[in-house]
């Protein structure tokens, strides 16, 4: 039988969520009202808006996060993104 499938961009901004959760620093994915779930997926792009802790070194934290949403990404659904851009919208107090 042929065919194809579709991954929903839900779905893929539920991954995305999941992984970003699990990089050290992360406090929360930060919904918003243009952001269900706190990430926004376009067609191959995905963008991420976090709550991070306080004294994480930014660029260390967004690649991490990078990284961690890529291969999950290509792990649970097949996809690899052609890019996932990190949002700091909100850094925890101390």
């Amino acid at each position: 039988m042929e065919g194809h499938s579709h991954i929903s961009s839900d779905v893929l901004a539920r991954y995305a969520a999941d992984a970003a959760l699990e990089v050290r620093g992360v406090r929360e994915v930060i919904e918003t009202p243009l952001h269900r779930r706190g990430v926004n997926v376009a067609g191959d792009e995905i963008e991420v808006h976090l709550l991070v802790d306080y004294g994480v070194v930014f660029p260390d934290l967004a690649a991490a996060v990078q990284s961690r949403v890529t291969d999950y990404l290509l792990r649970m659904a097949d996809v690899r993104p052609s890019a996932v851009n990190v949002v700091i919208d909100e850094v925890a107090r101390p």
